[in-house]
This record gives C-alpha cells, structure tokens and sequence, in this order.
C-alpha cells in the first residue's frame, strides 16, 4: 500500500515512524530542519514503551514528488487541515481513503468539502507526543492508539484491511461502533482541560488540585455534554465521568498541546476546542457561560498569534 502522512508532528511523527518500520511505501510531508532531519537520518522516536528507528521511503514539502497513495492519514493541527486538504486534492485517486486524526468534531465536514464523502472515515488517536528536536519525537503518555470507522458505522472490508495495516506495523487500533460518539468522547476530554489550561498556564496537576478549577472544568464538560445531546451525540453523563477519571490519572505535569501553543504565542485549536461549542451552542440556543468566558479571554492572544503567523 502507498501511504502519505500529511504533517510530521507529534501524532504523525509517531504514527508515521511505526509505518514506517512496515513494507508498505512511506511518504512523509513535514517541512524545514524537521524535514531536513528526517531525510538524512530517519526518524527517532523516544517512547515510554520503548524507543524505535525508521526511515519512510520518501519525506518532502513538495508534493509533486509524491505518488497517488491509497491512503492519506492526516497529522496536521484541525486549523490547518483545510489548506492541507485543498494542497492534497490535485495528487490523489478517486479511491483513495482519507484518515483524520485531529482533535476536533468537525475533521470529516471540512474533508467532505475537497473529497468524497465515500473517501474519508472517521478517526481519532490518543497519545501525548511532540517534536523534541528536529527528526525525533517524544512519546510521553497513553497507548498510543487510532479509533476509526466509516461514517456510517458500517463494518466494511476496508476497515479490516486497514486495522490489518496498523497491526503490521504494532499500532494498537480499534474499529469503533459508533465514530462519532468516540470522537465527541475525546472532544470532551481534550476541550475540557486545554483551554483552562492555557488561562491559567499551569499544568494539570495544578488545576485538578484547585477547587475552584476543578468546578470550572466540570461545568465546561457539562455544557459539552448538554450540546453534544442537543445535536444527537450519544454522550451521557457516565462520559463525563470517565473524563475525569482520565483526569485524575495524567501525570500531574502533563500540559495538553493547545496549551502549549497558547502558552508559546503560537496558533492554536482553539476555534475548534471552546470556540466550536461557543458557535455551535448559539445555533442550539443553549447557554455555555464557562466555555464562553475561557474562549473571550483567549481570543485576542489567538488573534495576535494568527497575525504573527501564516497558515
């Protein structure tokens, strides 16, 4: 199989360098010294179950050297998966499958917009990992894991060829019966702790430890959940309470990505975490006091970010 992995950070970085170890052709679009890096020497990745080494066949920022792939999995931010998408849209097949692993609900509306619907699944991953120096990713916490599925929760072959893919390449995977539902999971955990996060620039050990900041990331989990039942999201409130379960076990000086960003003056996802349930919960005429406040003090360092910054 001819795969591309669109964006080199710290998911695809990851995923990437696993595939990479497989017999299957390996195109990595990345760019800069981390391209640079990668094309000499391979990529590194420093994990907690264990370190690894691969070389993809290929890794450029010029797509005209790539070949058609079969499959495109998507590492780039959520805020950048459009301009990806169109860039792509000249150098793939009518058959070839698009696999988005971004954080964020809305990864397969804004694919459906440059592809056939009948291209793209619906995906999600979870492991903390980042780019530690130009060719080498650290993997810090959680299975690495990709949940995925069609968008019709119907059990097809390409499904089983794919988790088949992953499995020869020792990435733990898990076909979903309902997509959707997982993701909006995931939204709930990721949203909840990264735009607090970034406000108070403390990582999550501080805030779980904080009574006040406690409240507050259950009240912004609450109005997740009340906006994912008003659109017909399968979400309930035992959701929210593996959340925090989730919550309770991070290393306590664990920082979530977008906080990162935030904290680092760079662009971030946070239109797609707290200002996706601001927009949405208007044209579902609910209330979200909590995600609004966090995402108005947010904004204008996101603004600046975005100015200083090009997609």
């Amino acid at each position: 199989m001819n795969i591309l992995v669109y964006g080199i950070g710290g998911v695809g970085g990851y995923f990437g360098a696993k595939l990479a170890t497989t017999k299957h052709h390996i195109t990595f679009i990345a760019r800069g010294a981390h391209m640079e890096a990668i094309s000499r020497n391979g990529i590194s990745v420093k994990s907690i179950l264990g370190d690894f080494h691969s070389h993809p066949n290929l890794v450029t920022d010029d797509l005209n050297e790539i070949q058609a792939p079969d499959l495109v999995i998507f590492g780039v931010k959520s805020w950048q998966l459009a301009d990806a998408a169109k860039n792509l849209k000249p150098y793939v097949k009518p058959d070839t499958i698009f696999l988005p692993l971004q954080n964020g609900v809305r990864n397969s509306e804004i694919l459906i917009e440059y592809f056939s619907s009948q291209q793209i699944l619906g995906g999600l991953c979870n492991l903390i990992s980042y780019i530690e120096a130009p060719g080498v990713i650290r993997h810090t916490d959680f299975v690495p894991t990709i949940t995925f599925g069609e968008l019709t929760n119907k059990k097809t072959k390409r499904l089983k060829a794919l988790s088949k893919l992953f499995d020869q390449a020792d990435i733990k995977n898990i076909i979903a019966e309902d997509i959707q539902r997982e993701i909006w999971k995931k939204f709930l955990f990721i949203c909840t702790i990264s735009g607090l996060g970034g406000l108070t620039r403390v990582p999550i050990g501080k805030m779980r430890d904080s009574r006040y900041l406690s409240e507050i990331m259950e009240n912004t989990a609450n109005e997740i959940l009340f906006l994912a039942q008003a659109k017909g999201i399968n979400l309930s409130t035992d959701d929210v309470a593996k959340v925090f379960k989730i919550i309770a076990d991070q290393d306590p000086e664990s920082t979530a990505s977008t906080q990162r960003d935030l904290m680092n003056g760079r662009p971030s996802e946070l239109e797609t975490f707290n200002g996706y349930v601001v927009h949405e919960a208007q044209k579902e005429n609910i209330s979200v006091p909590v995600n609004t406040f966090i995402y108005e003090c947010l904004s204008p360092m996101e603004r600046m970010a975005r100015e200083k910054t090009p997609s």
